[in-house]
C-alpha cells in the first residue's frame, strides 16, 4: 500500500499558517466570524476600528447585510470586511468608507456574492493580496454585482506578490458597478510590493475575468 501526503500536507500547511497569521492581528480586529455556518448577520455599524473592521474567516453560507463601516480615509489597514477560507458569503447592501479596501478577499475563498456595496473613501474593492505565502489555496467564483464606489483609489482589483507562489484566481465577475471619481476604475496588480522590496518574478495564474462598468470622471 503506498499513502501519498503530499497534496494534504501542502493544504494542512497552508491553512495552519494563515490561521497563526490571522491570530496575530486578530486583536485589533472589531468584529470577527470564525467558522459561522448558515447564518444572517445584519444592521451592524463598525467605526474606527484599529485594523480590520469585519473579519470572516473559515465561514460557510454567511450572509451580511446592512452594515455600516466608517474610519479615516488616511487610516490604514482598517479593511472593512474581509473574507478569508471562506465559501458561499453573501455581502449586501452595505456601506463602506476606510482608509484601506472597503472588502477584500483572500485566499481560500469561493463562491462570494457581493451586492449593491457603496464604497468611498478607501482603496476599492480587492482580491488579494494573494500569493505572499507558500500554499495558498485558490479564489474562484466571486461576483460584485452593482454598487457604487466614489473618491476611492481603485475600484475593482486583483493584487499578487511578484515571485509569488504558484496559485490561482478564477471565474471573477465585476458586473454594473459605478464609480465616480476613482483615480484606477480596474486594477490588476501582479506587481504589489507595499514595502518596495521584492522580486520581478510573477507566476499567479488569473484567469476568467468579467467586467461590465459606468465609470464617470
Amino acid at each position: 500500500m503506498k499513502i501519498f501526503l503530499g497534496e494534504y500536507l501542502n493544504e494542512t500547511m497552508a491553512f495552519i499558517l494563515d490561521f497563526l497569521i490571522y491570530l496575530t492581528f486578530k486583536h485589533k480586529q472589531s468584529i470577527r466570524f470564525d467558522f459561522v455556518t448558515n447564518s444572517i448577520v445584519s444592521d451592524i455599524q463598525s467605526k474606527d476600528s484599529k485594523s480590520f473592521h469585519i473579519n470572516v474567516y473559515g465561514c460557510k453560507s454567511l450572509k451580511i447585510q446592512d452594515v455600516t463601516i466608517t474610519a479615516p480615509g488616511n487610516s490604514p489597514n482598517t479593511d472593512g470586511i474581509h473574507i478569508g477560507h471562506s465559501s458561499s458569503i453573501t455581502i449586501t447592501n452595505a456601506k463602506v468608507g476606510t482608509g484601506d479596501d472597503c472588502i477584500s478577499i483572500g485566499d481560500g475563498t469561493q463562491d462570494v456574492t457581493i451586492n449593491q456595496v457603496t464604497c468611498g473613501p478607501g482603496h476599492g474593492i480587492s482580491i488579494g493580496s494573494l500569493g505572499k505565502y507558500q500554499n495558498e489555496q485558490p479564489v474562484s467564483g466571486i461576483r460584485v454585482i452593482g454598487g457604487t464606489l466614489s473618491s476611492t483609489t481603485n475600484g475593482v482589483r486583483i493584487k499578487t506578490w511578484p515571485a509569488s507562489t504558484p496559485g490561482t484566481a478564477s471565474d471573477i465577475h465585476f458586473e454594473n458597478i459605478v464609480m465616480n471619481n476613482v483615480a484606477n476604475p480596474i486594477l490588476i496588480d501582479q506587481g504589489y510590493c507595499p514595502n518596495g522590496q521584492c522580486s520581478s518574478k510573477v507566476i499567479m495564474n488569473i484567469t476568467n475575468i468579467y467586467t461590465h462598468f459606468d465609470v464617470k470622471s
